[in-house]
């Protein structure tokens, strides 16, 4: 057993496979954590339930109602681990540390580890002073934020700077001076390292600066016109002239805040976007009915449901210390919401509300953070495209790092209803605009070669050529594209490159990739991103030609036997199809259900039950 830590840890030993088995026995009815382990004993995932046999019984299924992630842990899973927690707050801790701690494969990482940065301030200091800090700690202190970057918050700082007198220096305690810093000379502090302050006229500052940064703007104006107004009635037009400007500065400043929400809380929204291997998290943080800033986090090749990212993001970001509001809200429904709540309240020391808006404002919120991080993904999707489109050029020695791709294959029946099809990919991603079919006219029999040479030389005269074709097939495929690209003229003429099966007859293992004046294949890795884009481009296309091939034979088959039916024209062929949806069901059809049919005499409806009776 590894260092498991607390409570009571047992385990058992189980073979699964892709019909699953029976879930092993012994598992307590509590909750705690499970630990699924492969058969080098390596942790390979990570989980915690109110109930831990319930929880266990739903991966001991057949693998085919799984989601793939899971199928693959459960497949590679040999043995079970299990620690018992007195309540599920607890395995809620404990999750996340042994998480942190093992990195289990198959446990979606929130690999950001960046402490946001936040104000902080001490009001049991006689002489509080503003600090960036990056860790909220339970010391008493008031801490503001967290700010969206080191720059926000330096710039919310530089503000507070030069509209009220806070001391700026940096030490904890008042540092000793015989003259005061240049901030006392700009009126910017009142310098209480050399000057008798009055402790209550120093806190009056604090606890503007403190409704400034809880945007509480109104309650801080309205003060300040009152001391404002009581400095004029004293004579005391400079300390007025002073108030004026601080409270210019400040209405300034709110002008440029975003208010997102009515109500003038603290809360965070949580939106997602993506699916399969690419998903972002997008979190805005909403302080006092303001929009501060938001974050955004990638999550790639986690082959998790969104749900469930979004489910780990929670539970390991706000593990880490993160400032936790009052409310969080997220775009998507998740399990265990209550629970999730409930440990977030015991760790923030307050209740804190975690759900789903429907409707109104909150939705609205809700939508905005999905939006953001729409928008992120797009940005990524796209720079990762341009990324591997970097790396394929360099690779396979093409001239130039292409941008348009078309993927070409050819499908026949022993030369017969002879089809290419072509797909087309623009930075990495389908461009379904750019799909065509071609019906091979000029080549007869069987001559794979042929045909590609045809469809390829019917492309090139369409113009607006592609940077580089993939061709589904090996050598010979290749030369046949090549030679009719040599004869084209006008434009630059794209690269070649063809991916091929591996032959099982010789012992081949690996997709070879041929690329032109090299004799041998290119091997490149199972996982290799530019070997997987290339198998991608040629199942898509080849998926579509075996596609269009069928339906060119479905429709030819129809041609074939209706049409050589006595009396069957066009008309009747349609109204015979309209009626029964298809050819075999007319075959099977008897002679009243035909006669029934519009147009179909009962002699003729004789003719066609004759037909297929001795066809």
């Amino acid at each position: 057993m590894d260092d498991y830590e607390p409570g009571v840890t047992s385990g058992v030993r189980f073979e699964y496979d892709a019909e699953g088995r029976e879930t092993p026995p012994g598992l307590p009815e509590a909750p705690g954590v499970y630990i699924f382990k492969d058969g080098a004993g390596r942790v390979i995932y990570v989980g915690k339930a109110k109930h831990i046999r319930k929880r266990v019984q739903s991966y001991f299924k057949p693998s085919e109602g799984m989601p793939r992630k899971t199928a693959l842990m459960m497949k590679n899973a040999r043995s079970l681990d299990w620690i018992l927690t007195d309540s599920e707050n607890e395995a809620f801790i404990l999750e996340s540390t042994l998480i942190k701690k093992f990195l289990p494969r198959y446990n979606i990482i929130l690999r950001d580890d960046k402490r946001y940065p936040c104000l902080r301030l001490d009001l049991q200091e006689p002489y509080p002073r503003l600090q960036i800090v990056r860790r909220i700690k339970k010391d008493g202190a008031l801490y503001f934020g967290p700010f969206s970057s080191a720059h926000s918050v330096r710039s919310t700082l530089k503000v507070i700077d030069r509209i009220f007198q806070l001391r700026k220096c940096k030490e904890q305690r008042l540092p000793k001076r015989t003259r005061p810093c240049l901030n006392f000379q700009m009126d910017r502090c009142l310098g209480p390292c050399t000057r008798d302050v009055s402790p209550s006229l120093y806190r009056n500052v604090v606890r503007q600066v403190r409704l400034f940064l809880e945007g509480r703007d109104q309650e801080l104006i309205t003060q300040l016109k009152k001391e404002m107004g009581g400095a004029a009635q004293n004579l005391d037009f400079e300390r007025a002239a002073r108030i004026r400007d601080q409270i210019r500065a400040i209405e300034r400043t709110v002008e440029r805040q975003n208010v997102v929400s009515s109500r003038l809380d603290d809360k965070d929204v949580i939106g997602v976007a993506g699916e399969k291997s690419m998903i972002r998290v997008a979190l805005l943080f909403v302080r006092r009915g303001y929009l501060m800033g938001s974050r955004h986090f990638l999550f790639r090749n986690q082959a998790g449901r969104p749900a469930e990212v979004l489910e780990a993001f929670i539970k390991q970001y706000y593990a880490k210390g993160a400032f936790i509001p009052r409310e969080i809200l997220v775009s998507i429904a998740i399990e265990d919401l209550p629970a999730i709540g409930a440990w977030l309240s015991s760790m923030s020391g307050r209740k804190v509300y975690i759900h789903k808006p429907v409707r109104g404002e909150k939705r609205r919120l809700a939508e905005m953070a999905v939006a953001n991080a729409e928008s992120s993904l797009a940005g990524d999707t796209a720079a990762a495209g341009m990324e591997l489109m970097e790396k394929l050029g360099e690779r396979l020695r093409l001239r130039r790092t292409p941008k348009t791709i078309e993927g070409l294959d050819i499908s026949n029946l022993s030369g017969e209803q002879a089809v290419g099809t072509m797909v087309r990919f623009v930075d990495g991603q389908a461009d379904r605009s750019g799909y065509r079919n071609y019906r091979i006219k000029r080549v007869q029999g069987i001559d794979d070669y042929g045909m590609m040479a045809e469809m390829v030389g019917r492309r090139a005269v369409k113009g607006d050529l592609p940077d580089l074709f993939v061709v589904d097939g090996g050598k010979g495929h290749l030369h046949a594209v090549q030679k009719i690209l040599e004869s084209a003229e006008g434009e630059e003429r794209p690269a070649v490159v063809a991916i091929a099966k591996p032959d099982e007859t010789k012992g081949e293992k690996r997709d070879k990739v041929y690329i032109p004046g090299r004799k041998n294949p290119i091997l490149l890795e199972p996982n290799d991103p530019i070997l997987l884009f290339l198998m991608r481009i040629r199942d898509e296309v080849h998926r579509r030609a075996i596609l269009y091939h069928r339906t060119l034979r479905k429709k030819a088959f129809i041609v074939s036997d209706l049409d050589r039916v006595p009396g069957i024209g066009k008309m009747r062929k349609r109204q015979l199809l309209t009626h029964f949806r298809s050819i075999n069901a007319i075959a099977r059809a008897g002679q009243d259900e035909l006669s029934a049919v519009p147009g179909i005499s009962s002699r003729l409806a004789q003719e066609i039950v004759r037909f297929f009776q001795e066809s």
